[in-house]
């Protein structure tokens, strides 16, 4: 019997499993498709609600079922979702911008609120939620205005709804109100005591 320490050119050769290197690749691009799917959901609920992101897979091919991807798919999802973070975060960086010039506005209206008489800038310009908008208006109405006296006003929020819809005609012009006894809308109920 013969012991060989070294490899000879008479020894069979031993090739690596490729299996082995396929499944450490596999758990590679996993991982980064699993990264990139999670920048990519950090980056769509920074957005929210202000910024439109667009998350969604337009090219991916509809499949009959599930199925083992192999190592060129994954490459293409794992390259796919990276251009689709990069885009979402093009989105928020806008955002950003927009807010950041938008709070430098505010900030100048409340400085000095005569170098921007009647400026109005909405909350949501701003990343704030709801409806309300910063004015510039003039204390005391005309007096106020006629004086100099102008200040910044932060709106109530959201305006009510109506209390009646409007009717739309057959022409697609708005009608007016049918109006009852009183002045009232005559869908609106008498109250009790009324008469």
């Amino acid at each position: 019997m013969v012991l060989l320490d070294h490899p000879s050119s008479l020894s069979p050769a031993v090739l690596p499993d490729p299996r082995v290197d396929e499944r450490a690749a596999r758990r590679t691009l996993r991982t980064q498709i699993a990264r990139l799917e999670r920048d990519l959901g950090d980056a769509v609920a920074a957005a929210f609600p202000h910024a439109v992101v667009d998350a969604s897979d337009e090219g991916a091919a509809p499949t009959a079922g599930p199925r083992l991807l192999g190592l060129g798919e994954l490459e293409r999802v794992r390259d796919d979702l990276a251009e689709r973070v990069r885009r979402a975060r093009v989105v928020v960086a806008q955002r950003a911008e927009l807010e950041a010039a938008g709070r430098a506005l505010l900030e100048e209206m409340l400085r000095d609120p005569r170098r921007h008489k009647w400026v109005r800038l909405r909350a949501a310009d701003l990343g704030e939620r709801g409806c309300g908008a910063y004015q510039v208006r003039p204390r005391l109405g005309l007096i106020g205005m006629l004086m100099g006296w102008w200040h910044v006003k932060l709106s109530s929020g959201c305006p009510l709804p109506g209390r009646h819809p409007r009717r739309i005609g057959a022409d697609g012009s708005p009608q007016p109100q049918a109006r009852g006894q009183h002045g009232r809308s005559a869908a609106a109920p008498a109250r009790a005591g009324d008469a």
